[in-house]
């Protein structure tokens, strides 16, 4: 049973919206005013508050603040009660962190259909999404946006770079969230003495260039793209609006770009402290599980030996040497001047 937090010091109000939700089977906590109701939140961690804004001493958006403040109540639900109803109030509770804003007076079933929509968004945000286009437009239909991020990149620019092709170049400021429609693009920094270091790998269904907008910084590395590409180009300001409208969106829109942080960590780690053989095994199997889509069919790796080198991390003549060693072992094979992986779970065996 969900338990709901009512902080009111009208004592009718109160008691009027605790037998209401009572009624509805829901588990109900009453303060009469903001402090009782900031020590009740914290010691009892509600699944969701209705506050008054109006209260003598603390008023409803000091209680919000503290809350917004504390890790142990941050993250719960808040929906405002109250008789204000000017524009610049709502503006002002929702820039706190509110999730919702309800004019006093209210019917009850208006009520009870504000905290259900609440929790069923909870539940959405608790999910673990599929970290692409699907995964956020199910968040954004299920928060009350129906306007798809396929509507919004098709009222945008797409854009086809061809292979080796600049997307954006260290050093420069974003202009917009990228979204890969077809094709492969990979991340690198060039080293003072010139090297390249392939920082991540990308492919169709990925977003690209988010870290940036998120910090707000300039690019921190280079995009080329792998082979003829077609990217959407969503401009700044939708992909601001999509995290600045709701805080628990935001954190959650960060998690599904950014789900693949740790794995670029360890892959970095992995160049830096590997061994041959490990740095080249990881590079071959971190490109089957990006790019491999027809697992009925041996993975064929389709770049340049130097691209296939930098994203291991070592010289041309070592990944030579050790793709040689590992045709030997039966691990892969050189058809046309192509790798094909014909061993995958032998060679992940060798990065564990």
């Amino acid at each position: 049973m969900k338990t709901i937090l009512v902080i009111e010091d009208n004592e009718d109000i109160r008691e009027n919206v605790v037998e209401m939700l009572t009624l509805s089977d829901y588990n109900l906590l009453a303060a009469a005013n903001g402090r009782i109701g900031i020590e009740m939140a914290q010691q009892h961690k509600p699944d969701l508050i209705l506050c008054d804004i109006m209260m003598p001493g603390i008023d409803g958006y000091g209680v919000l603040h503290v809350l917004r403040k504390d890790p142990v109540t941050q993250n719960i639900p808040f929906i405002f009660l109250t008789s204000k109803s000017e524009r610049s109030d709502f503006r002002a509770a929702m820039e706190l962190g509110a999730d919702d804003y309800i004019t006093k007076p209210f019917a009850g079933n208006e009520l009870i259909k504000a905290i259900e929509s609440r929790f069923a968004k909870l539940e959405v945000l608790k999910k673990a999404l599929s970290p692409d286009l699907t995964g956020l437009n199910e968040l954004r239909r299920t928060l009350g946006d129906n306007r798809t991020l396929e509507q919004i990149a098709a009222d945008s620019n797409v854009n086809t770079y061809k292979k080796k092709q600049l997307i954006y170049r260290e050093g420069q400021n974003p202009h917009y969230l990228f979204y890969i429609v077809s094709g492969k693009v990979k991340t690198y920094k060039t080293h003072e003495d010139g090297k390249d270091l392939v920082m991540d790998l990308y492919t169709t269904g990925d977003f690209l260039g988010y870290i940036t907008l998120l910090e707000g910084t300039a690019y921190q590395e280079n995009a080329e793209a792998l082979e003829e590409t077609e990217l959407a180009l969503i401009p700044r300001k939708e992909f601001e609006d999509l995290v600045n409208n709701n805080p628990a969106v935001a954190r959650k829109f960060i998690a599904l770009l950014a789900h693949n942080v740790v794995e670029k960590e360890n892959n970095l780690l992995g160049i830096a402290y590997n061994t041959l053989r490990k740095k080249v095994a990881g590079a071959l199997i971190s490109l089957e599980k990006k790019y491999h889509t027809d697992k009925k069919v041996p993975f064929q790796i389709d770049i340049s030996r130097d691209e296939l080198a930098t994203i291991a991390g070592t010289a041309s003549e070592s990944l030579i040497r050790t793709l040689s060693d590992f045709k030997a072992e039966q691990l892969i094979d050189i058809r046309s001047g192509k790798v094909v992986i014909t061993n995958p779970s032998k060679l992940a065996n060798l990065i564990r």
